[in-house]
């Protein structure tokens, strides 16, 4: 099976931003691709969460949702759609969700982010994700039957996600992880390698990261380097910098001949 993880530098114009996503999802299909990850906030991109309740829609009703949908039928592959604000019963708050269609334009899974951002840094500076965003409540993962009739089990996660290998575990055994996200340039350049070999390597299976990148209007600066991770942590593909897609070919012998050679999942001790 071939998958592509698309990168992106979105901007405030979520009709445009859109539009790009669709040409990005053309161009995985023209390549083969039969399973395709957008990045986080590939609809719209601010410095702070809470213009994004300007573009929520509700779950399975609204134009960004019907856009991915739409393609997934055009191109006859699954998507999994970044992630799009959706509404919550709180009208001041949302969910962070990532949404998978299937080729029939189904959703055949919904992941809302459980992991949210905050710190403080003395009396002056602090964030806090929650005041606009409700956190998930539990781990999804989905199963996708490709062309050729293979059964792929596939885990969901956002994003800040990456820093709590808790939830990862949670999905083992899976042949892969899908991680749409956005680092910071000076997070991503410190962490984002490692975080995303480790998480393959301890639950050896696929990590495919689809990221923002470069400079947005907003002023954020992203780090980019959308990757595929093989069970081993070694780099099927990347794309450093720009927009554009990261093609690489899911190989469910390499996941069982890691498993077979270093059976760590079957050796774990849970206290």
């Amino acid at each position: 099976m071939r998958i592509s993880a698309c990168q992106m530098t979105s901007g405030l114009d979520a009709e445009q931003n859109v539009l790009r996503a669709l040409n990005l999802i053309a161009a995985s299909a023209e390549s083969g691709a039969e399973l395709v990850v957008l990045p986080e906030h590939f609809a719209q991109l601010h410095c702070d969460e809470f213009p994004l309740l300007s573009i929520a829609e509700n779950f399975e009703d609204g134009p960004i949702q019907e856009s991915i949908r739409l393609a997934a039928i055009r191109h006859q592959l699954w998507i999994c759609a970044g992630s799009i604000p959706i509404r919550s019963s709180d009208p001041s708050r949302f969910y962070n969700s990532t949404i998978v269609y299937n080729p029939k334009g189904d959703v055949a899974a919904r992941y809302d982010r459980m992991h949210l951002f905050r710190y403080r840094r003395g009396s002056d500076e602090s964030y806090d994700e929650s005041r606009a965003v409700v956190p998930g409540k539990h781990p999804i993962s989905f199963r996708l039957t490709t062309w050729d009739g293979l059964d792929v089990h596939i885990g969901l996660s956002l994003g800040f996600d990456l820093r709590f290998p808790e939830l990862f575990r949670c999905y083992a055994p899976v042949d892969m992880i899908l991680l749409p996200a956005v680092f910071t340039e000076t997070t991503g350049r410190a962490h984002w390698s490692t975080l995303l070999s480790a998480r393959a390597i301890e639950n050896e299976c696929y990590v495919v990261a689809a990221a923002q990148t470069g400079q947005h209007e907003c002023g954020r600066r992203t780090w980019g380097h959308s990757r595929v991770v093989d069970p081993w942590g070694n780099i099927a593909s990347e794309l450093p910098t720009g927009e554009g897609i990261v093609i690489a070919d899911f190989d469910e012998t390499l996941v069982s001949s890691v498993r077979r050679m270093l059976p760590v999942l079957e050796n774990r001790v849970l206290r």
